[in-house]
């Protein structure tokens, strides 16, 4: 599935990728129907596609009746589970992997708890487990490891971690040197937000805005099917935006940032003020409290999205979060979002609230089949 040199070569490899995101994305087709969405000939379209069943990568399913006279349609589909890529999402405390298939489908997982304050301790874990990963799993595409933090996904350095503890740490060159697959470095979040987009069948012809509700509060902005990082790599820092200038003390010594308002810890220490032992796991002993609480952390987290609509004016905001199950949160999230933005802003503006968390370690996995697809200048 290589191609070297320029020119024609050049011209092969990209045609071959560009069938490989259609294969991908229709999941089964044909060769007259790859030819036509990619406007290719259906000589071109033949060749990559006898190339593809040569090396076992398709599947032939066998003819599709046609009414009308000519060549019958020849159904064709990837053998998703020949083409993996390994996502490894590291956090405070804990490294967890996923190999996924072409298709995204979970092939294995794993979690462990380990210390990962401590760079010159954690990177040779790291390289042992991308070692482990690609002897186990010959077929990997690449490897896409993930951190908390400001990430330069073009160096591959960890800038700085307050979740890890970490401050500029070249996170590429060790791994690199450990392993001959391609790799990515990334945010963990705006990993989850390419995924985010594949799954709600997002027009990635548009922009989309991806907010993740944890222990913190990131986002992504996803613009072209790509994630937007910006020139520091702080982009969609939504977190630390400031709602509250006399608010809480924030992790990263600001006051009131919406992180101190709608993150998990964030909640969980307005229940407890409410009531001495209450947690999200028991609220539904306390429904009045736990509802205005969810009201309060919507409504602010509903104003926060106003300027983010009218600045950056995505076709979509997904949000992705624990309290997407409780309607007053959603609710509140809406009356205040569309309170507090421009009437014809907020109807061109999609929002989803995700009925179940997405896991970054897939969409690392899923950056890696990204870049592979990715056409070359």
């Amino acid at each position: 599935m290589k191609a070297a040199g320029k020119g024609p070569a050049l011209l092969r490899l990209n045609n071959l990728k560009r069938v490989m995101t259609q294969l991908r994305a229709t999941r089964v087709t044909s060769r007259q129907d790859l030819a036509l969405a990619l406007e290719l000939s259906k000589n071109t379209v033949s060749l990559i596609v006898d190339d593809l069943l040569e090396q076992g990568l398709i599947n032939e399913l066998g003819p599709v009746s046609v009414a009308a006279a000519g060549r019958p349609k020849i159904e064709i589909t990837l053998r998703a589970e020949k083409l993996k890529s390994a996502g490894i999402m590291v956090e405070r405390n804990a490294i967890h992997w996923r190999v996924c298939d072409y298709f995204s489908q979970v092939i294995a997982e794993q979690t462990w708890n380990t210390d990962t304050a401590d760079p010159a301790l954690l990177l040779p874990e790291l390289v042992e487990v991308c070692q482990t990963l690609h002897a186990a799993h010959p077929e990997l595409l690449g490897i896409a490891v993930g951190f908390p933090g400001i990430i330069d996904p073009q160096r591959g350095w960890v800038h700085f971690s307050a979740h890890l503890g970490w401050q500029d740490v070249d996170v590429l060159t060790p791994l690199k040197n450990a392993t001959a697959l391609p790799l990515r470095i990334m945010h963990n979040v705006k990993a989850a937000a390419l995924l985010s987009v594949q799954q709600l069948d997002l027009n990635k012809s548009q922009s989309h805005f991806y907010l993740r509700i944890g222990e913190g509060v990131g986002g992504a902005l996803v613009e072209q099917g790509e994630v937007f990082v910006g020139s520091s790599w702080t982009a969609g820092e939504i977190g630390h935006m400031q709602v509250q200038p006399q608010g809480i003390r924030c992790s990263c010594g600001r006051l009131g940032c919406l992180e101190t308002l709608v993150s998990k810890p964030a909640v969980q220490q307005q229940l407890s003020q409410r009531k001495p032992g209450l947690r999200w796991q028991n609220a539904a002993s306390e429904p009045q409290i736990v509802n205005e609480v969810m009201t309060s952390t919507g409504q602010h987290l509903g104003q926060a999205l106003s300027p983010l609509m009218q600045l950056v004016n995505p076709a979509s905001i997904i949000i992705d979060g624990p309290w997407n199950s409780h309607p007053a949160f959603v609710q509140a999230v809406q009356q205040a979002a569309q309170t507090s933005t421009l009437a014809f802003t907020f109807t061109h503006t999609q929002l989803h609230f995700l009925p179940q968390r997405i896991d970054p370690a897939n969409g690392l996995a899923l950056a890696v089949v990204e870049q592979y697809e990715r056409a070359i200048a």
